[in-house]
């Protein structure tokens, strides 16, 4: 069976930058999101058990997305990708329950040693 996997980002190119960086026997059932609103429902719908989440998007950003993980129960693993890189962004997503974060642009090794980290791959 095949893991429901999200990745949400408002950037195409970044999102498929993390579809190329994923580990190339994994068995994974992508759904893309372009941005947060998009991003929750999908999670709502199941096709997020992991969810590769930006943190600045429209509509809805990575943080609200969070919140809403969080206030909702729903179940889903995020790992954050994003360029901000800032420690108050790594300390805020980490308090909402993501998982991990990485820097944007995404590192094909660094992606494969967090999933192995949290025994997702």
């Amino acid at each position: 069976m095949s893991l429901p996997l999200l990745i949400c980002d408002d950037s195409n190119m970044a999102r498929k930058q993390v579809a190329r960086a994923l580990p190339e026997h994994w068995n994974a059932e992508i759904t893309f999101a372009s941005n947060g609103a998009e991003g929750l429902e999908a999670i709502r719908e199941g096709k997020g058990e992991i969810v590769f989440l930006d943190l600045t998007m429209p509509e809805m950003d990575g943080y609200h997305v969070l919140e809403a993980i969080k206030d909702e129960g729903l179940k889903a693993m995020v790992i954050v990708i994003s360029g901000d890189i800032q420690p108050e962004a790594q300390d805020r997503v980490k308090k909402l329950g993501a998982l991990a974060f990485i820097k944007k642009p995404i590192n094909k090794d660094k992606l494969a040693s967090t999933l192995k980290d949290y025994g997702l791959y």
